[in-house]
């Protein structure tokens, strides 16, 4: 039976020379370009730009059912700071740990019943002709290592929020603070000041008119 998984794909890890022995052990380093579409990364935050290289050192550990995978993915990120929208970038560290069970064992590395539950299996993620994809792996654990809010500094002040003037360009930048009651005042003193002008201009019409009577 032909395999789904392609041996050229750099994510696709070949463990037929490890071999079904428990305790047999391989190290593995491979730098492999950032896949994209998605992107590998929390999109429109930060992320490994697509085509950028990424740094693999994994372990590949024979047990009883199945192939424990643990390693670590080095990169760099690239994003826009949330408080000043600046652009930057980071140096990434993402580990991860994954089991690829062999198709046919169960979770005691047995021969599988057929009457094994369907939906334990859709949670596991099993090995192909003796070959696995890390891809899926490797954008969980850059995720879950990247900041959800990233910033260029953990000081940034941000953005002026009457201006949009970046603070930290700016340590002195300010705004003449004017405070909303005596605004609130002003305005009502504009308000009277407007009626009795019109009190008064309507006091002038009435004296031309009495005139023109006369």
């Amino acid at each position: 039976m032909s395999t789904r998984l392609d041996h050229r794909n750099p994510l696709v890890f070949d463990t037929h020379e490890l071999g079904r022995r428990p305790g047999a052990m391989q190290r593995l380093t491979r730098e492999i370009e950032a896949p994209g579409s998605p992107a590998l990364g929390i999109e429109g935050v930060i992320g490994v730009p697509q085509g950028a290289p990424v740094q693999l050192e994994i372990r590949l550990e024979s047990v009883m059912e199945g192939v424990l995978v643990t390693g670590t993915a080095h990169a760099s990120a690239e994003g826009e700071c949330v408080r000043c929208l600046e652009p930057l970038e980071l140096e990434l560290d993402a580990d991860f740990q994954e089991m690829f069970s062999y198709p046919d064992a169960d979770d005691r590395g047995r021969a599988a019943e057929p009457a094994d539950d369907a939906e334990d299996d859709e949670d596991r993620l099993f090995l192909e002709d003796g070959m696995f994809d890390l891809e899926p792996v490797l954008r969980d654990a850059v995720v879950l290592a990247l900041p959800m809010q990233p910033v260029c500094q953990d000081d940034c002040p941000g953005l002026c929020s009457q201006c949009g003037v970046r603070l930290a360009d700016d340590p002195d930048h300010h705004h003449d603070a004017v405070d909303i009651r005596w605004a609130a005042l002003q305005g009502l003193a504009g308000t009277i000041q407007d009626g009795e002008k019109d009190e008064m201009s309507g006091a002038g019409d009435a004296g031309v008119d009495e005139k023109q009577e006369k």
